[in-house]
C-alpha cells in the first residue's frame, strides 16, 4: 500500500479536476467513502465532482456535500456526465471492484484519460486503475479511506462532517459492528472519528430509524407472506415482484437489509433475496460460517462480493430464477448441514 501512497501523493501534488464515483445504487458506505474523499480532496485544493450511476435511499441524503452530488441519468444528463470524466485529470473509483458495476458509466470512464484510482474491499478486482488501493479484509471501502487520508498525512483534515460520513460507511457495511470483519484497527479508527465529534447516535438513527410507515408496512408483509425457509438445506429466501413493489410504493432502499432478516432464523446458514426489477432479477446473498456466498454468486449468478455478503443478477423471469436457485442447493448439502448429498446406489 505504501507504494500506492507515495503514487497518489505525487498525483495529488498539484489540484487537479477530480471525478468520483461509486457503484450502483450507493450504500452507506459507496456513498459515505466517496463524500468523505471528496471533501478531503476539496481542502486541498483539487476541484471534486461525485456521480453516482443511480440514485440512492433517502436515508443517506444527510451527508456532507450530498446536495452537490450528480446522479446520472441516460435521459437528462448524460451528456454533462461524459463530459465531466472526459476532462476529469483523475478518476476516482471507489468500493466497487469491476467497470460492470457503474453501468453506462463503466464504458465512459475506460475510454477516459484520467489517471484512475480504485479504492476497494471486494474480492478480484478488474485490472483496470493506474493505481490500486484494493484490501479484501477490509471492512469497509470508508476504512480504506480514513488509512489513505492519514497516511497521505492530513489526519487533522478530517471534519465531523468527513467523519460521519466515515462512520455511516463503517457502521453499516459491518453490520453496527457485529460482522466477523470487524476488526481491531475498525475500532481503533472509530476512537479517533470521536476525535472530531461525531455523533454516533444521530448517524444510527438517520440511517436505521428513519423509514416511512409504508416500508414498515412492506417489512411486515415480506416476513409474513413471502419468507421461505428451507430446513433441508439451512437456507431461507424472499422473492418479490415487480407488482408488490408497486403496491407498496417501494422507493430505492427500501428492500435493503431484508436479506438479514432471513438470516437471523436460528439454524439459517444461507439467506438470498430475489428482488424483480424487470429488466433483471438483483439477487442478495449472504451466509454465516464457512459458505462462501462469492464463490456461489459468482459460479452461479454472475455476481460476487465478501464470503459472507454477495450479490448476482438473473436475466430470467423471476420464478425461473428462484427454481434455478433451488435446484442448485443440493451441490452445497454438505456444506450447509454437513450431510453428505445422497449417492445413487450402484447399478447391478
Amino acid at each position: 500500500m505504501s507504494s500506492s501512497i507515495s503514487a497518489l501523493q505525487a498525483l495529488l501534488a498539484q489540484p487537479k479536476q477530480i471525478v468520483i464515483t461509486t457503484h450502483h445504487k450507493p450504500d452507506a458506505d459507496a456513498l459515505g467513502s466517496s463524500l468523505a474523499w471528496a471533501g478531503y480532496l476539496k481542502q486541498k485544493g483539487h476541484h471534486v465532482t461525485v456521480v453516482t450511476p443511480s440514485d440512492y435511499p433517502a436515508f443517506l441524503d444527510w451527508m456532507e456535500g450530498n446536495d452537490e452530488v450528480v446522479v446520472y441519468d441516460k435521459r437528462q444528463n448524460d451528456r454533462q456526465v461524459r463530459d465531466l470524466i472526459t476532462r476529469a485529470e483523475v478518476i476516482c473509483c471507489l468500493d466497487f471492484s469491476c467497470l460492470g458495476r457503474i453501468n453506462e458509466l463503466g464504458e465512459y470512464i475506460r475510454q477516459a484519460n484520467g489517471t484512475k484510482v480504485l479504492v476497494d474491499h471486494h474480492q478480484e478486482p478488474e485490472a483496470f486503475a493506474d493505481i490500486t488501493f484494493s484490501v479484501p479484509t477490509a471492512a469497509a471501502t470508508a476504512e480504506l479511506i480514513f488509512e489513505i487520508i492519514r497516511d497521505l498525512g492530513h489526519q487533522d483534515l478530517i471534519t465531523k462532517g468527513i467523519g460521519e460520513a466515515l462512520y455511516a460507511g463503517i457502521m453499516t457495511d459491518t453490520g453496527s459492528f457485529r460482522h466477523p470483519s470487524t476488526s481491531r484497527n475498525v475500532h481503533l479508527i472509530i476512537a479517533e472519528l470521536l476525535k472530531v465529534n461525531i455523533d454516533l447516535s444521530s448517524v444510527h438513527r438517520r440511517i436505521y430509524d428513519s423509514h416511512s410507515e409504508i416500508r414498515l408496512r412492506f417489512l411486515g408483509f415480506v416476513l409474513k407472506d413471502k419468507l421461505v425457509v428451507n430446513r433441508e438445506f439451512n437456507t431461507a429466501y424472499i422473492a418479490i415482484t415487480q407488482d408488490e413493489l408497486r403496491q407498496y410504493q417501494s422507493k430505492t432502499g427500501d428492500t435493503e437489509g431484508l436479506v438479514n432478516y432471513a438470516l437471523s432464523i436460528e439454524g439459517i446458514k444461507f439467506a438470498a433475496v430475489f428482488i424483480d426489477r424487470g429488466v433483471a432479477v438483483k439477487i442478495s446473498f449472504r451466509s454465516v460460517g464457512s459458505f462462501s456466498v462469492s464463490d456461489f454468486s459468482r459460479r452461479h449468478f454472475d455476481g460476487g462480493g465478501h464470503h459472507n455478503a454477495a450479490g448476482g443478477i438473473s436475466y430470467q423471469p423471476l420464478d425461473a430464477t428462484v427454481e434455478r436457485f433451488l435446484g442448485i442447493l443440493p451441490e452445497y448439502k454438505e456444506q450447509l448441514t454437513g450431510i453428505p448429498a445422497a449417492v445413487a446406489p450402484p447399478i447391478a
